[in-house]
């Protein structure tokens, strides 16, 4: 009787482990997600090495959530931005400088939110991330106007103090209890703004109240309350005022950016949350070839710490995808 019930249980075991992988090997997620970066103007130091940068963080960060990344030329055709689009499973506008109204950032950035909210509207999953100068652009897009005020967050690492709204979001709700905890108390994100949107100014502006979930919000230290973390509300855009970036890979001695073990752990289950994102699009390049020339691998990373605070940066004046 104890070998028949243990020939029994083995057989259960082995019918559910074949159920497991089947369920695995036929997931509807996407198993080489590529996240598309948006270049922008080189200014000051930088623009001795090209025109147009991204900061290798950006990348390194994608990268160390299973995706890769393409960099997306601020000097493309409307068409080739839109075959791109097409071809990427997400997007990420990063931080930096560039005018929000008239830079060809701000224009690229405006395309690629279009042709996302399309996508989404028709059932095609494409999620789209922005950070600090990109979190600034998503208000702008969304808004129609530039609603920022001047703020004390130039460099200065913050807690975050959670909104109701946070209870149900999708960006922290597989975070651990213990992490949630540490990020409400403890100084993790790397603020490295000067311009700020206010709790007000977006609680006063229909179309950003009603597009958005205020996730955080943080005050400065002259008392102006702004908005820190934000969520769709009913599309899969998400934008962070800060800088999670940098906590992994940017190690500037003059910037205040947090090392701490808690402060790698939140930048990690974030990066691999917006991956997870991308992992629901299936957008890919017409063959392996287009898909080669496009991503990042092409360009070579120089480093840039002796002029910058940046590590490292990649010039996209080359332009490999056509």
């Amino acid at each position: 009787m104890t070998a028949s019930r243990s020939h029994v249980y083995t057989t259960v075991l082995c019918v559910c482990l074949s159920l497991f992988w089947d369920q695995l090997s036929t997931s509807p997620l996407n198993q080489r997600p590529i996240i598309g970066i948006l270049a922008q103007k080189a200014s000051s130091n930088l623009a001795k090495f090209g025109s147009s940068y991204i900061a290798a963080s950006y990348v390194k960060y994608i990268e160390s959530a299973g995706a890769r990344v393409v960099p997306i030329s601020i000097e493309l055709t409307e068409a080739q931005y839109q075959k791109l689009f097409y071809s990427i499973n997400g997007l990420l506008i990063p931080g930096g400088g560039a005018n929000l109204l008239t830079s060809n950032f701000s224009k690229n950035a405006a395309l690629f939110y279009k042709l996302a909210l399309q996508a989404n509207d028709h059932g095609t999953h494409f999620p789209v991330w922005g950070t600090c100068l990109g979190f600034e652009e998503l208000t702008v897009l969304t808004s129609g106007k530039k609603l920022l005020i001047a703020t004390n967050t130039s460099n200065v690492p913050l807690p975050l103090k959670f909104t109701k709204d946070m209870l149900d979001s999708r960006m922290f709700k597989n975070f651990p209890v213990d992490l949630m905890k540490a990020l409400a108390a403890e100084p993790l994100t790397a603020n490295s703004h000067h311009w700020s949107l206010s709790v007000k100014n977006f609680t006063s502006n229909a179309e950003l109240r009603n597009f958005y979930k205020i996730l955080t919000t943080n005050v400065d230290s002259w008392g102006i309350e702004f908005v820190s973390t934000i969520e769709a509300r009913n599309y899969p855009i998400y934008g962070v005022q800060w800088h999670p970036e940098k906590n992994l890979f940017e190690w500037c001695r003059k910037k205040k950016i947090p090392h701490s073990p808690n402060a790698v752990e939140l930048s990690l289950f974030l990066a691999e949350f917006f991956v997870n994102e991308a992992r629901k699009n299936w957008h890919q390049f017409s063959d392996e070839t287009e898909e080669e020339n496009a991503l990042i691998y092409n360009y070579t990373p120089i480093y840039s710490a002796n002029i910058s605070c940046f590590e490292q940066i990649y010039i996209i004046d080359g332009n490999y995808f056509s």
